[in-house]
């Protein structure tokens, strides 16, 4: 699949997820559409590396550099949205792993 559209259905799933996860446990009100321009902004720092990345594994290397890939894209968008938010504790790192759980499993049944 080409590299837009991959981009493309990240962006559809992940961000819905983390508006809604953000907003819905945030400690003090974060408005949607700020939450939405984060999620677009984190996913755009973390996104090309990791497609690199990926691009590099072959085989049975694959699989294991998919998981060591993926747990460093949350604890980076995890921090990334911390800051860009203003939140504290575990909720952006939750919210992180929530939205790549639903957008790896997306990936795997559209390329399936």
């Amino acid at each position: 699949m080409p590299y837009p559209l991959v981009l493309a259905l990240t962006l559809l799933v992940e961000v819905p997820c983390y508006v809604a996860a953000v907003t819905a446990a945030a400690p003090a009100p974060v408005r949607p559409r700020r939450t939405a321009l984060a999620a677009v902004m984190v996913n755009c720092v973390t996104h090309p590396p990791l497609w690199w990345f990926l691009r590099q594994a072959h085989g049975a290397a694959y699989w294991p550099a998919f998981a060591v890939a993926e747990a460093a894209v949350c604890a980076v968008e995890g921090l990334l949205l911390g800051r860009l938010l203003r939140l504290r504790g575990q909720l952006p790192y939750a919210a992180s792993v929530a939205a790549n759980c639903a957008s790896v499993i997306a990936g795997l049944l559209v390329l399936g």
